[in-house]
């Protein structure tokens, strides 16, 4: 059966060959097979989309075909060209109700794949469609959907789907703040947090699940600002990314201090009862941490520092700057001069 035969119907038998042979080594062939998958786009775009809810969703299909099957679903939602996005968004927008119900009850129930790369694939696809249509409020039991499954106690794939669901409650909202308008009400922004700061406890048993519940909360930090009101929540946010930075993983341990450099921008004036924790981690993180851990370590006192040189350029801010630079400074800099000569006595030794 040749390609073109292969493809005549709109079913996902033969969408599986075209994704397999668009990803063939033979020049000839790959072209062949975009060709058709735009014919497909073109010819029925709402079947088009189906036939790639189906792919990526079944579990009996190749992991390189429902791979490619999302990369494509997600990119026929998004695009960095403003028109070329809001086409794409009216194009969902305008899908038949059911289909699109159809499509999000799949991806759903996918984050929970036996192949975690394919429920991975699935968080992103799903994002992209809660970005579109919670702003709209169009799919507002979205949320409540992954707060139950962070709730779960027992799963064929439990600690796969909670690590795809906090990278979808991450994403969502990495999404949504870059709207004017987010479509999310404070006790889903609660939620979210409630569910992401669980996932982040040292208790938690699965190195992956903390590091994703990490990264979830670096995308939330904007939503934060009703909680970071509130003392003791504040707190127990702060003691959560403060436990990440002495995670065993080092890439949870990196992301701690990402969130860290987030707060620090997001909430300068909440830092203050944290400082002295601040520092003793830090400096811990840039004398001994993997290098990368170390440059996120240094990154937080840049972007305090940033943030107090902004406040004392304004007359009016002035009063508000609390001088964390200036009353950290004689400790700090010692510690970073030690590790630039380290750096530096190092690349002489590879020298």
């Amino acid at each position: 059966m040749t390609t073109a035969e292969s493809i005549a119907g709109t079913g996902t038998v033969g969408i599986t060959s075209v994704l397999q042979s668009a990803q063939s080594p033979d020049a000839t062939l790959r072209g062949q097979a975009e060709q058709h998958l735009q014919q497909l786009r073109e010819n029925n775009h709402a079947q088009f989309v189906m036939s790639l809810a189906e792919e990526l969703c079944e579990e009996s299909k190749p992991i390189d075909t429902r791979r490619l099957a999302g990369l494509i679903l997600k990119n026929e939602l998004d695009a960095r060209d403003e028109a070329r996005k809001n086409a794409l968004v009216q194009k969902w927008v305008e899908l038949p109700a059911e289909l699109k119900s159809n499509i999000k009850g799949r991806l759903v129930v996918s984050l929970g794949s036996q192949v975690t790369e394919v429920g991975k694939v699935c968080a992103q696809v799903v994002a992209k469609i809660g970005s579109i249509e919670i702003p709209r409020q169009l799919w507002q039991d979205l949320i409540q959907i992954l707060l139950q499954n962070m709730g779960l106690a027992q799963h064929s794939n439990l600690n796969s789907l909670r690590l795809c669901t906090l990278e979808t409650l991450g994403y969502i909202c990495e999404e949504l703040a870059e709207l004017e308008v987010t479509g999310l009400e404070q006790d889903q922004v609660n939620n979210i947090l409630t569910a992401i700061v669980q996932g982040m406890r040292k208790e938690e048993p699965s190195p992956e699940v903390r590091y994703a519940a990490t990264c979830a909360l670096l995308n939330a930090v904007d939503f934060a600002s009703v909680n970071f009101e509130n003392d003791a929540e504040q707190q127990y946010i702060m003691q959560m990314i403060f436990e990440g930075t002495q995670s065993p993983d080092v890439k949870t341990r990196r992301a701690s201090f990402e969130c860290i450099v987030a707060i620090a921008a997001a909430y300068y004036h909440k830092l203050l009862p944290y400082m002295n924790d601040l520092f003793a981690v830090s400096c811990k993180a840039i004398q001994k941490d993997d290098e990368s851990v170390a440059l996120q370590a240094i990154e937080v006192w840049c972007t305090i520092c940033e943030e107090e040189m902004d406040l004392l350029d304004d007359d009016d801010e002035a009063k508000s700057c609390s001088y964390f630079i200036k009353n950290s400074a004689a400790h700090l800099i010692p510690v970073l001069l030690e590790t630039l000569t380290k750096q530096e006595e190092e690349l002489q030794d590879d020298g």
